[in-house]
């Protein structure tokens, strides 16, 4: 018995109770492992203590120390593993020789580490609710304050097109610089967020280079007068006519440059200068150049114009006005398509931004031919038939006026319904689609249109600028899309190249 007990004892202290049971009757074995007798189980259940010799009880002793030796090993690599994990919780392991307190302690961390994955993919799903909730705002922001933005700025240019008194031209002038100013402010202050994020997707299509210059030159003539300077365009004749790219941020980058310079010019000039850099394969490379000769740069401050939110000094803002953004967006927007924007400046003698961009050169896969030259000559308008859906009267009154100016004849439908019923009436030689109204939108009613077999082009007529949108407005079967506020230029040129491009 003296045997039994000891053993019972050396097995106790080293291997689980829950995988020997030694308790039974009168001393006989009811349950023992393989390691217990070095031998199959089945032969010693039913033995009595005192029959195990000295020989077995060594063997039994040898098999349990190999036995132990192993689950200290594998002890002592659960433990480096839960200090590695987590030294600084895990270290009174050191001392410990106890399994069942490392599995406690292992299960403990596996909970807390559950918990903590679950808080973090809680927080994840909120931070992107939030996001998409912001998102929607700037779009439904962007949507309100530019769709009555649109009937100010076109009421502007149509009041400088109708007859009116001498003393009312500066009134009008005045109008305009400060209806530019004003959408100036609110593009960068809308479209900062998403820039800053990344989630800006460039679209390519054909565009004329000379053309969007001169855009750049006409939008920025009235800010330029009213502190008495000249721009100068030039444009390289070696560049291709037509290219592939993003128009709409390319006008952004020129646009914040040029009012850049002209707001630190004083009868000056600015130089808005094109020229080709090189061309690999299919891709063409094109500098650009904004120069003026106002105020310039001191060197210490040429980095710190571009944080957001900042200028050159703190009295800029209040002197030059500005949203302090205009700088950070053309970075972020350059850096997006693989580009920098770099600086040369003499303070007192002004400063040099430029930078080189990527454009593709056309194919026939492209399948739009942009035509050059005179359009009006060779792109005429009138008698041509138009189609315009929108649903804010005074949007209507805006674009009909514009538009009739110009010869076409005008048919209204107020709704995304109405139209698809007279397009499966009436040719039109082209469609001008607002995308939000009531009863059904834009997107819904080109489908319908699509659907139908008619392949007559679809220009947008969008207040939203989100990336989203214009990619959404292409991918539904729109041809084209104009951002509302527009000029009656940029409506007649989409007009044009809808009806004649090929």
């Amino acid at each position: 018995m003296e045997r039994h007990k000891l053993l019972q004892k050396q097995i106790r202290k080293f291997i689980d109770g829950d995988n020997v049971n030694l308790d039974g009757l009168d001393d006989f074995f009811t349950a023992v492992n393989n390691s217990y007798a070095s031998f199959d189980r089945d032969k010693k259940i039913t033995e009595h203590a005192f029959q195990v010799s000295e020989r077995e009880y060594q063997e039994v002793m040898d098999n349990l120390k190999k036995e132990n030796e192993l689950k200290k090993a594998s002890i002592q690599k659960v433990k480096h593993t839960l200090i590695e994990l987590d030294s600084k919780n895990a270290s009174f392991l050191d001392e410990s020789e106890d399994l069942i307190e490392i599995i406690d302690f292992l299960q403990e961390q596996v909970q807390i580490k559950n918990e903590l994955e679950t808080t973090l993919i809680a927080a994840k799903e909120n931070a992107e609710k939030a996001a998409l909730a912001k998102s929607n705002f700037l779009s439904v922001m962007s949507h309100e304050i530019r769709t009555p933005l649109n009937a100010i700025i076109g009421n502007i240019h149509i009041l400088k097109q109708e007859p009116h008194l001498p003393s009312q031209e500066d009134f009008i002038d005045i109008l305009q610089v400060s209806a530019f100013n004003l959408l100036s402010l609110i593009n960068d202050v809308l479209d900062f967020s998403k820039i800053e994020e990344g989630k800006v997707n460039f679209i390519k299509k054909p565009l004329e280079l000379r053309s969007i210059a001169e855009i750049v030159k006409a939008t920025n003539k009235f800010k330029a007068a009213e502190k008495e300077n000249e721009i100068i365009v030039s444009v390289s004749d070696d560049i291709p006519k037509v290219l592939l790219g993003d128009d709409v941020r390319l006008n952004q980058i020129l646009n914040n440059l040029m009012s850049n310079a002209l707001k630190f010019t004083n009868k000056g000039m600015v130089y808005l200068d094109l020229s080709l850099d090189r061309q690999e394969g299919s891709e063409i490379f094109v500098n650009f150049s904004v120069k003026d000769s106002g105020i310039g740069i001191q060197e210490d401050s040429i980095e710190k114009i571009f944080e957001r939110f900042t200028q050159a000094d703190s009295n800029t803002t209040r002197e030059f006005g500005g949203s302090g953004l205009g700088l950070t967006i053309i970075r972020k927007l350059l850096n997006l398509q693989d580009s920098e924007i770099h600086v040369e400046s003499e303070y007192g003698k002004g400063a040099r931004f430029y930078f080189t961009l990527a454009f593709s050169t056309l194919t026939k896969e492209d399948g739009t031919t942009i035509v050059s030259g005179d359009l009006d000559a060779k792109c005429p308008l009138e008698g041509k038939t138009v189609l315009l859906v929108e649903d804010v009267k005074f949007n209507v009154l805006v674009a009909q006026r514009m538009i009739e100016a110009w010869g076409m004849k005008v048919d209204l439908a107020e709704n995304g319904q109405i139209a698809v019923g007279k397009v499966g009436e009436t040719t039109y030689d082209v469609i001008l689609m607002d995308l939000q109204m009531p009863v059904m939108d834009g997107f819904t009613a080109t489908k319908n249109i699509r659907k139908m077999g008619i392949t007559t082009s679809i220009v947008a007529l969008t207040a939203s600028v989100s990336v989203d949108s214009q990619t959404e407005v292409i991918n539904c079967g729109m041809n084209d899309y104009l951002t509302k506020p527009f000029n009656p230029k940029d409506l007649k040129r989409a007009l044009q190249k809808a009806i004649y491009s090929e």
